[in-house]
């Protein structure tokens, strides 16, 4: 039997990654479990884990709720089952695909297997987590084709991505996709996609020496004007403030 790769990220918490089997022995004693789908955008809370309820996902975790309580103050007391949102999505896909060399890969997803689990225990603090079951009106289809939609813009971001494009790709009405986008993710689809490009734009400001522009252009911005805009209405100044800003801290 195939197993995920196992992951010691401390005496308390261990991470799997990868296709197979999550190994049942040598779990930390009163551990909750998390498990992460990338294929349906699911993440599952399991207050008592089982190897068999995280099998089919692509990431899992066991954590003692010790430690969640002592770190993080609280422990979800039932079972529960959440949309993957877009920042928590792109931590899951660092550490299920990374490309480095052992032992830099392991290294990697150890540190990333703690942002995670930070991240989430944010996330149920604030109430920031969409239940699967949560999707007021919508029907459980229409619920799968408007997190395919999210799907689609968390991985395609960079490309020009219209409301009506999104719509037909996914299989949904242009109405439906923007109410149920909305009731779900509590934003719109077009503070989604800019969202993810500037938090993009950023960080290429901040690790390359690209030209503005050519940033602006790849995180899907049609001239310099609109990405300049819309950089500082969100940052509060222009891309090449920001840049030299990051530079001189």
């Amino acid at each position: 039997m195939q197993f995920k790769q196992r992951v010691d990220v401390s005496p308390e918490m261990l991470s799997f990654v990868g296709n197979g089997a999550v190994p049942g022995a040598g779990w930390p004693a009163g551990s909750i479990g998390m498990s992460f789908r990338l294929g349906d955008s699911v993440l599952a809370f399991h207050a008592a884990p089982t190897a068999a309820a995280m099998i089919e996902s692509d990431l899992a975790f066991v954590v003692t709720a010790e430690a969640c309580r002592r770190i993080f103050g609280l422990v979800p007391d039932e079972d529960a089952r959440w949309h993957l949102s877009s920042d928590l999505r792109a931590i899951v896909i660092a550490i299920v695909d990374c490309r480095l060399a052992a032992p830099a890969r392991e290294t990697l997803r150890l540190a990333k297997s703690i942002e995670l689990l930070c991240a989430v225990f944010e996330k149920i603090g604030d109430h920031a987590l969409v239940p699967t079951d949560g999707c007021g009106e919508l029907n459980e289809l229409d619920a799968r084709r408007i997190v395919a939609a999210r799907r689609l813009i968390d991985e395609h971001w960079h490309e020009k991505l219209t409301l009506d494009g999104i719509a037909r790709a996914c299989g949904i009405n242009r109405a439906k996709l923007t109410r149920g986008f909305r009731a779900m993710f509590d934003t719109t689809v077009a503070d989604a996609i800019a969202d993810l490009r500037l938090a993009g734009a950023g960080e290429m400001l901040r690790a390359t020496d690209l030209p503005v522009s050519s940033i602006g252009y790849r995180c899907g911005y049609l001239n310099n004007a609109s990405f300049t805009r819309a950089f500082s209405r969100r940052y509060g100044v222009a891309p090449t403030l920001y840049r030299a800003h990051r530079l001189a801290a």
